[in-house]
């Protein structure tokens, strides 16, 4: 009886350790065009590894579906037959669009993810040497406007309704693919993660420590500096959009690669936007706005969602937080 008893203990505290010897691990992939850093907290290297993959694969269907670079997508289907005809979509690449054309609505414009038909007359690779013409930027956005996209929620349908339009989601689309990889690796039983899409970032859980994951914000003005550190213990999201690494300077002036869908003139007055919420792909549509926007309106928006929190530095180098 002694002998059965110690054998029992004995695999209790087996077991007991088995559950807490885990481990964390990450992984780099270049997916949608950027670079990803996946990191997840998992019972053993095996089993990580094989989520993490599992997480790879699940925002390559994303991209299979959103990309307006690949042709045999059917973003890609319903750019080629704008003007044309209505092209029948899945329910999820519906809802994505439908969630931008949200974004375009309550900023009136400033966000519209149509933007990807504006003729490219900004170049921001250091050889732009004077403005384009007024006339050259007013015609740059004839073809982006939201409101010439028709959805039909019965049939499932895109229709952009002007030849020559065309639609993308390189502003929310890598926050969508994050906060997907994230309910996916949550439906499996990963108690903890980071999944960082090129600055668009989806946590949930802690370290395999049991500390936050904490994520810096930039200070662009000081090299190696922050302008606030963010601490997540639960499911969060934080994006920043900025103007500060793509630009032309011309006579002197900084010209941001954020251009205004409405002016086809580049956005001015902000150089970072971090928003916090709870899903990447809602704070990527906010931070986009707001640097476009401007700080009054942005802020003027985002101060009706009081769920996100923001993290704003302008080009004098004030910083405005509400957390």
């Amino acid at each position: 009886m002694k002998i059965s008893q110690f054998s029992f203990t004995i695999s209790l505290l087996f077991f007991t350790f088995c559950t807490l010897a885990q481990v964390q691990e990450t992984k780099t992939a270049n997916l949608m065009g950027s670079v990803f850093q996946i990191t997840i907290v998992d019972k053993d290297s095996s089993s990580a590894r094989e989520n993490i993959q599992k997480t790879i694969d699940e925002i390559e269907r994303i991209e299979n579906l959103i990309s307006e670079w690949r042709p045999e997508t059917q973003i890609s289907q319903v750019n080629h037959n704008a003007g044309i005809k209505p092209v029948k979509v899945d329910r999820e690449v519906f809802e994505i669009t439908k969630k931008g054309i949200l974004f375009s609505k309550i900023t009136n414009g400033a966000f519209d993810i149509s933007i990807v038909a504006m003729d490219r007359i900004w170049i921001f690779d250091d050889s732009m040497e004077k403005l384009p013409s007024k006339k050259s930027i007013k015609k740059s956005v004839e073809n982006v406007n939201y409101k010439n996209i028709v959805l039909d929620s019965i049939n499932s349908t895109i229709y952009l309704s002007k030849k020559g339009m065309k639609i993308g989601f390189g502003s929310i689309g890598k926050g969508y693919a994050a906060d997907k990889g994230r309910q996916l690796m949550q439906s499996l039983g990963i108690k903890g993660g980071i999944i960082n899409a090129a600055g668009d970032i989806s946590t949930w859980g802690t370290q395999l420590d049991g500390q936050p994951w904490k994520i810096g914000v930039n200070n662009p003005f000081e090299t190696g500096e922050t302008i606030a550190v963010l601490a997540f213990s639960t499911d969060k999201a934080v994006t920043t959009s900025g103007t500060y690494e793509k630009y032309a300077e011309i006579d002197g002036k900084r010209y941001s690669h954020i251009i205004n869908p409405k002016t086809g003139f580049p956005s001015m007055g902000i150089t970072s936007v971090t928003i916090i919420g709870e899903n990447a792909e809602m704070c990527n549509g906010f931070s986009t706005s707001i640097l476009v926007l401007g700080l009054k309106k942005g802020l003027n928006l985002i101060k009706k969602y009081p769920e996100y929190e923001y993290v704003i530095l302008t080009n004098e180098g004030s910083v405005i937080r509400n957390f």
